[in-house]
Formats: structure tokens, C-alpha cells, sequence
């Protein structure tokens, strides 16, 4: 395995900010590019069903600009599986979606819906598409991934980010633990592993020094402390802590 963990910037909450207002800006392009400039490896972007930040025109200059690979971020509906296929994006990521949640909660229950998963995958991972599967850490959920055939799994990282916030030591320190065991248990099957999801620059050490972990998908936390450090500086900062836990 190689040592590089790679930080993919989701740039998701830069178009929340433009769409509060209704205007053309800020311009998530833009914020990708300076993404990349600042040291990521690559651009997660969640289209959602009811469009609420990332768009269409979205996408479709995101494919046109960006020299980085692009992760999808979508739900295993017909209207995205289309999308994807239009666009081809070097990644796509499967994840849970309600209209009514704020943000994404909790995996995807592979286990529970795995033949439909598996025939849904398919046309992406022929298009040359790298498949991702969003899942708690647990090992059920790990087993089917790898049967419908993804190539990667993302660990959901929340409830150990939401335990370290609370105070609930014992309880973060338990999740992460599941979340060592089950990228061990992913990468015995041959998956990729990735995590991602609420890590901050305290949470993202622990997450980072896990030597399965080739990837981290990370953007709530950078955007909102772009508010004050400035994007870039925010970005290199993340960059830092991940090659220091991965050191």
C-alpha cells in the first residue's frame, strides 16, 4: 500500500452559501480549483434529488474544469444513475438520501437491499466509473458491498465525530475502534477503503493514521473554517494533519 492518503474536498457547502442568495456566487468551480491548488487530490460534489445546493450546470462545469478526479456523490435512483452515465465521472459514491435530513445519516443498508444494489452498480462500474458504497462500520454491511461487487467502500465517520463533540469518550473510542476493524476486514476482501464524513482537525488524526485508509472525503469543517482562515489555508491545514497522523 502506498503511504499518500489522499483528501478529496467536498465542495458541497460552497453552493449552499450561493443558493441562500439566489446569485451566481460562490462559485463551486472555483472553490475546486482552489482546492486543488491548495493540496487536494480530488473533488466530492453530492447532487441531490431535490437539488438543494449542488446543481446540474454544477456538474457539468465541475467535468469541464477540473484536472482532479471528480467523486459523484449520489443516491441509487434512475435520474442519477443517468446522470452519471452522461458524465462519467472518475468516481461515484452510493449514499442514503431523505428530502427531510440536514446532511447524510448514517450508511447505506447494503445488506437489505443488495440484489437491487448490485444490478444499479453495474452500468457505472462499466462505464469505467470507480463505485463507492457509503456503510457504517459493520461487518454485515462490509460483506455485501464487496458481494454486489463495489470496488470501494466509504467508512461513515459520524458517530465517532459526534461522540469526540459530545464528550462521550468511551463511546467515540469504541466507534473508532469498529471503524479500525472493519477497514482491516474491507481490505482482507480486497476493497478499497475510504471514511469520511463530520471530521474536523481534531477528529481527522485517528481516522488519518488507520494504514487501510487510502482516502478521506472531507468538506462541511473546511468550508466553514474557510470563513475565516480563507479556503486555501484552510485546506493546507487539513492536508498537514492527515500526512502528520499518516507519518
Amino acid at each position: 500500500m502506498s503511504d499518500h492518503l489522499r483528501l478529496g474536498v467536498n465542495i458541497d457547502h460552497v453552493a449552499t452559501v450561493r443558493n441562500a442568495r439566489g446569485s451566481a456566487y460562490p462559485d463551486p468551480v472555483r472553490a475546486a480549483k482552489l482546492a486543488e491548488e491548495a493540496g487536494a487530490d480530488g473533488i466530492t460534489a453530492h447532487l441531490r434529488e431535490d437539488r438543494r445546493h449542488i446543481s446540474d450546470a454544477d456538474i457539468e462545469g465541475l467535468m469541464e474544469a477540473l484536472s482532479l478526479p471528480l467523486n459523484f456523490e449520489m443516491a441509487a435512483t434512475e435520474e442519477m444513475q443517468a446522470i452519471a452515465l452522461r458524465h462519467t465521472p472518475h468516481a461515484v459514491c452510493i449514499v442514503p438520501e431523505r428530502r427531510e435530513e440536514r446532511t447524510t445519516e448514517g450508511g447505506l443498508d447494503v445488506a437489505r437491499d443488495e440484489n437491487r444494489l448490485a444490478h444499479f452498480i453495474a452500468p457505472l462500474a462499466e462505464a469505467g466509473c470507480r463505485v463507492s458504497i457509503f456503510i457504517a462500520a459493520e461487518p454485515r454491511q462490509v460483506e455485501a458491498a464487496n458481494r454486489i461487487g463495489a470496488a470501494v467502500i466509504e467508512l461513515h465517520t459520524g458517530a465517532y465525530c459526534d461522540a469526540h463533540a459530545e464528550g462521550r469518550f468511551e463511546e467515540r473510542d469504541a466507534e473508532l475502534e469498529r471503524l479500525r476493524e472493519m477497514a482491516g476486514f474491507a481490505h482482507s476482501l480486497g476493497l478499497e477503503v475510504h471514511a469520511g464524513h463530520g471530521l474536523t482537525y481534531e477528529t481527522v488524526g485517528p481516522i488519518a493514521a488507520i494504514p487501510e485508509v487510502r482516502e478521506l472525503n472531507i468538506g462541511h469543517f473546511i468550508i466553514g473554517e474557510a470563513i475565516f482562515l480563507g479556503l486555501t489555508p484552510a485546506i493546507a491545514e487539513m492536508r498537514r494533519l492527515m500526512d502528520a497522523a499518516r507519518g
